[in-house]
């Protein structure tokens, strides 16, 4: 099934959705994708807010009388994020999945460590269109309620897919 079908059906119904993943067996070539997939799209997001911050950075340094090469441009904002999200976040997430398998397990889950790792990870990429909106938001709105009021409902939103997935994954009726 193509992504953005199932990104739609995991909105509607997320355990149905995981549970489909879950059936196709452990694939870690799937998870990886799905979460460097993720990274990709989240650093993607952030262009926007980028720009902005750079844009804003440079009208304040000009405006302070600093040189503007003493000022980090948009390449060095993008080359620093791009790092952090596409080699350093997809670990954390790795460490993070591993980290709900084990508390899963202490309240009885006896789901397996890839079906964590899939739950975060498809949770993730499932959340990266709201993000996109968010990216928006944040590049041509900047700071303030608007951009904590969205950024809320990504992070419920991520939530809500998140603990319904890993549910899911770790059933102790398994």
């Amino acid at each position: 099934m193509p992504v953005v079908p199932d990104i739609l059906a995991s909105w509607r119904r997320p355990r149905a959705a995981i549970a489909r993943k879950l059936a196709d067996g452990p694939r870690e070539d799937r998870a990886i994708a799905t979460v460097m997939g993720a990274c990709a799209l989240i650093f993607v997001a952030q262009w926007p807010g980028l720009a902005r911050e750079a844009h804003l950075a440079q009208i304040a340094a000009e405006a302070a009388g600093t040189p503007p090469d003493q000022v980090p441009g948009l390449q060095a904002l993008m080359g620093s994020r791009l790092f952090a999200l596409i080699f350093v976040a997809p670990l954390v997430f790795y460490v993070l999945a591993a980290i709900s398998h084990l508390v899963a397990r202490l309240f009885g889950g006896r789901g397996t460590g890839y079906g964590a790792r899939i739950a975060l990870f498809w949770a993730l990429l499932c959340t990266t269109p709201v993000m996109l909106f968010q990216g928006l938001v944040a590049g041509f709105i900047g700071d303030g309620t608007a951009a904590t009021v969205v950024g809320l409902g990504v992070f419920g939103g991520f939530l809500y897919l998140w603990i319904n997935m890993l549910i899911e994954a770790e059933k102790p009726w398994k």
